[in-house]
């Protein structure tokens, strides 16, 4: 069951939001927890067929790992903890990545064959990291949970469970004991943000993913110059507002629950540096790479060369997080090498050796490395991924655009045509979600009024004053109401989100 489907618009969401206040102003704070503790445990049930209970033993056994860290002598701690981690990884590589190793072995010929095929559950990447944070703040005496029921919605809560954001424990378990009781207003700036991610799922990200999804499927054989930028555009847009729609869904959902989801996005597409890029896309996986992974490895305390290697190993690592295969591991490596090159330029800027960027240069040199990686987080395998960087370059050929006048214009000048077709609609449809991407005010700034979300400390300004700011009046429910009718109309040709996958 997906946000973008109409048996939960129209029959989960209206049963569980009714359920919830009635019991929370009847019955209290703890019968609202359980009882949506066990909606979220069925919204995963009745989604994910291969595994159902899975997410019920994990958070069973992080619980109770919970439990054993806040009783153990001081001198176990560490160990216990170690310990219960290391149980969510090996888990999380069974799950993740047996199949991809398996295929190793077999193509070095230590195998002849698979002994079985590992279904992906779904969102195990991100219930697992949760609940190693959760850990983690165990240990390090900054969160605790006594009460089951209390945990169990932590780790579910079916808005962040298939595709996060990632949360932390100590933003959440006040408010579920303690949401906003202001119904009306929850209800109204909830829908106006589930709105806004509603169409940028099914208005912007579905039709570019549509020019993407051709010009991938073409690239086994070979693709053109045109062709495969048009193409890494289409994608590079197609995730962006894939990713961040259903993050602002997910906000809008919480928000009708009196609670306050982490942002997730801040106009990434607008960032003038690769660091800046990675405190604006996925905010909360930034987070927790930052916290849990780059500093324990020692950050930057251990001197220049150390830090540039915990950048790239802290990115390799995010890279395979996203899913098994040698594409996911060369787009983190890509970004972790950028990571390093700018903290090496940043310094030696700081120190007067070279000049600084002027933003618009920044803003495009990021820009054309995030589309060039974006290639590998795509494409299948390495071979597709080759021949799309050979497109970019040029060196499949220039062919003329399969495009109206253009393919007209080619053939009179005895030019080739670009063998992946796009339609003059198409593209034009690219050109504007382009446009909307990089000036169009983000979802915060659009909701800034409201505060629609928790902000992460180390991570700027995510609603920076906007000409255009959604105020509370008739004008504004009908324009909110319009838009979602419109996008309500595209559901019937819905597609999942593309982070479901990991």
């Amino acid at each position: 069951m997906l946000f973008n489907s109409y048996e939960f618009l129209f029959a989960y969401l209206p049963c569980v939001l009714a359920a919830y206040w009635l019991l929370f102003r009847t019955a209290g704070p703890r019968w609202s927890i359980l009882w949506l503790a066990a909606a979220s445990l069925f919204f995963y049930v009745i989604g994910e067929h291969a595994y159902p209970w899975l997410i019920v033993v994990s958070i069973l056994f992080n619980y109770g790992a919970g439990l054993a860290i806040g009783a153990a002598a001081p001198d176990r701690r560490k160990l216990v903890a170690a310990a219960a981690i290391t149980v969510n990884l090996l888990g999380l590589f069974y799950f993740k990545y047996f199949n991809f190793a398996v295929q190793q072995f077999i193509a070095v010929g230590a195998l002849e064959k698979a002994p079985w095929v590992v279904t992906l559950p779904i969102g195990i990447s991100f219930y697992t990291f949760t609940q190693i944070a959760y850990i983690a703040d165990v240990y390090a005496k900054t969160a605790a949970e006594r009460r089951l029921p209390s945990y169990g919605l932590f780790v579910s809560y079916f808005p962040h469970l298939i595709a996060g954001p990632i949360l932390h424990h100590k933003e959440m378990m006040p408010q579920f004991l303690a949401p906003s009781r202001r119904l009306p207003l929850n209800l109204y700036i909830g829908a106006a943000m589930f709105a806004i991610g509603l169409a940028k799922k099914v208005l912007l990200a579905d039709p570019a993913g549509l020019i993407a999804t051709g010009t991938f499927g073409s690239a086994a054989e070979s693709v053109g110059f045109f062709a495969a930028w048009v193409g890494t555009l289409a994608y590079g847009l197609q995730i962006y507002f894939d990713f961040s729609g259903y993050s602002d869904m997910a906000i809008g959902l919480s928000l009708m629950l009196g609670i306050r989801l982490p942002i997730n996005f801040n106009s990434p597409y607008k960032a003038t540096s690769i660091l800046q890029f990675w405190r604006r896309w996925h905010i909360t996986l930034s987070r927790f790479l930052r916290d849990y992974l780059y500093i324990p490895l020692g950050g930057s305390r251990r001197g220049e060369g150390r830090r540039y290697i915990n950048l790239l190993t802290t990115m390799i690592l995010g890279g395979i997080w996203h899913g098994a295969g040698w594409t996911f591991l060369v787009w983190g490596a890509l970004h972790g090498a950028a990571q390093a090159i700018a903290h090496a330029w940043s310094d030696l800027a700081k120190r007067g050796r070279v000049t600084r960027l002027p933003a618009w240069f920044g803003w495009a040199l990021t820009m054309l490395f995030v589309l060039i990686a974006w290639v590998p987080f795509r494409a299948p395998n390495l071979h597709v991924t080759m021949n799309m960087w050979k497109g970019m370059a040029g060196l499949n050929g220039f062919a003329f655009p399969a495009i109206g006048p253009l393919a007209g214009l080619g053939q009179k000048l005895g030019v080739g045509i670009e063998a992946v077709q796009f339609s003059t609609l198409g593209v034009a449809q690219l050109g504007l979600i382009s446009l909307i991407a990089v000036l169009a005010p983000n979802s915060q700034q659009i909701m800034r009024r409201y505060r629609v979300g928790l902000s992460s400390p180390g991570y700027g300004d995510l609603s920076p004053p906007t000409r255009f700011t959604l105020r509370l009046n008739w004008t504004s429910a009908l324009l909110i109401g319009l838009m979602l009718g419109i996008a309500m109309r595209a559901i019937g040709s819905y597609s999942e989100f593309i982070y479901f996958q990991f």
